[in-house]
């Protein structure tokens, strides 16, 4: 019986840690840490689409920066796409 008493208190203590998270507005270093993480959600996948171009266009000379510019305007839509995830799945 000890276990669930102590299973008891610790959900409640959860329970109203997340209420009391829930009532108080995010502080200054909070919205900071918000801003840099949509930030780095859309710049990584654009970055990675430039290299990703520029090497497949030093693969072959004729494509001049076909391939970068089509990889950097994926990597856009694809950062575009992990913000709007990422802020629908915060409760």
């Amino acid at each position: 019986m000890n276990q669930r008493d102590d299973l008891r208190e610790s959900l409640q203590r959860d329970n109203e840690r997340q209420d009391r998270g829930e009532r108080e507005q995010a502080g200054l270093f909070g919205l900071l840490m918000y801003g840099g993480t949509l930030g780095l959600l859309l710049v990584i996948p654009m970055v990675g689409g430039a290299y990703l171009g520029r090497w497949l266009d030093s693969l072959n000379e004729e494509f001049g920066t076909r391939w970068t510019v089509s990889f950097i305007i994926i990597g856009v839509v694809a950062g575009i796409w992990n913000m709007v995830w990422y802020i629908r799945g915060r409760p």
